[in-house]
């Protein structure tokens, strides 16, 4: 009997010890070693593919960033933004922040295919996602930064979240600030991260109410924009393409916050950051200390590239970055 009470004891301490395990498993944080072992190449894989895709074209260093700041505004940083739309299946592409204008999915799935090759069944979307972003800013002139790594796959998307949680163009400061305070970002994060507009170019449709309604806007700057984009909806002009940076779109730099310094945002939201509000001085700051904003913005990247990343045994590894195992 106290045989028996023993092995009950100790195979109760032993389930213990493993159900402590797997929570902590599940709950494991992010490191930019996560893959020192299981895949030691990977931070150069991407940075090559990036290179190559950046050589071809320019603006695909801003796309990347931007799938990445859209896919952790819904639901965290977990690659969800990436999944396609199938018969059954609603995924976030589609939704109205990304419908014609989120680009650089054949990017994140060649990287994925030379990775799987290297290290198959090891490494997820999501993180490939996050170092591609943190590359492309390198590679355009930008700070670098540690990326925290161990984030897993979403096998779910939502496009109602997408249509709601990412922050509006059209938005003004208080939203704004709102949907950041939203996802444990601070005004400060935001003003930085608002930076990443140093770089890519924006659609008619996102500038069109500014530039033929606002009055905090430079006149020749509006009159400039006016000529690729009519005041009416729903013809040609609707897809034409204008620099988030009017002075260097191509180089992150600080810039951008020239141009708000003169009236020279492209979309509402971007110059709702100085309009005589709360971040008036931030912006000013930046326009001047270009190191400052790189350091903010690395934080802050790192800082967004937390929110509610799927890890341990939650999630997946997708084999193919566009649907669910």
């Amino acid at each position: 009997m106290a045989t028996f009470s023993n092995l009950f004891g100790t195979i109760s301490i032993i389930s213990l010890v493993l159900t402590l395990q797997l929570a902590c498993f599940a709950n494991a944080q992010l490191s930019p070693d996560f893959y020192a072992t299981t895949c030691p190449n990977l931070r150069g894989i991407v940075r090559v593919a990036m290179r190559e895709a950046i050589d071809r074209e320019l603006r695909l260093g801003a796309s990347i960033l931007r799938l990445f700041f859209h896919d952790c505004f819904v639901n965290g940083c977990d690659a969800s933004i990436l999944l396609d739309d199938t018969p059954t299946f609603t995924g976030e592409k589609n939704a109205l922040p990304n419908r014609n204008s989120a680009r650089g999915f054949e990017v994140i799935d060649t990287i994925k295919t030379r990775v799987e090759a290297a290290c198959s069944n090891t490494v997820s979307c999501a993180d490939i996602l996050a170092i591609a972003a943190r590359d492309g800013v390198v590679l355009l002139g930008g700070p670098t930064w540690e990326v925290p790594l161990g984030r897993r796959d979403a096998t779910t998307a939502s496009q109602a979240a997408a249509n709601t949680q990412i922050p509006s163009p059209f938005s003004a400061l208080p939203a704004l600030i709102s949907a950041f305070a939203a996802k444990g970002l601070t005004a400060h994060d935001m003003t930085a991260l608002s930076g990443g507009h140093t770089i890519g170019f924006a659609r008619c449709t996102t500038f069109r109410s500014r530039i033929y309604n606002d009055t905090n806007i430079d006149p020749n700057f509006a009159a400039r924009r006016r000529t690729t984009c009519p005041s009416f909806a729903g013809g040609s002009g609707d897809d034409s393409l204008a620099p988030l940076d009017i002075q260097t779109p191509n180089r992150f730099g600080n810039d951008y916050y020239v141009d708000l310094l003169n009236r020279r945002g492209l979309l509402h939201s971007d110059q709702e950051l100085f309009n005589g509000g709360s971040q008036d001085g931030l912006v000013r700051a930046y326009s001047g200390n270009q190191n400052a904003f790189y350091r903010d913005f690395a934080d802050a990247m790192v800082k967004m590239g937390n929110i509610s990343p799927l890890t341990g045994i939650n999630g997946q590894i997708r084999r193919n970055c566009r649907v669910v195992n």
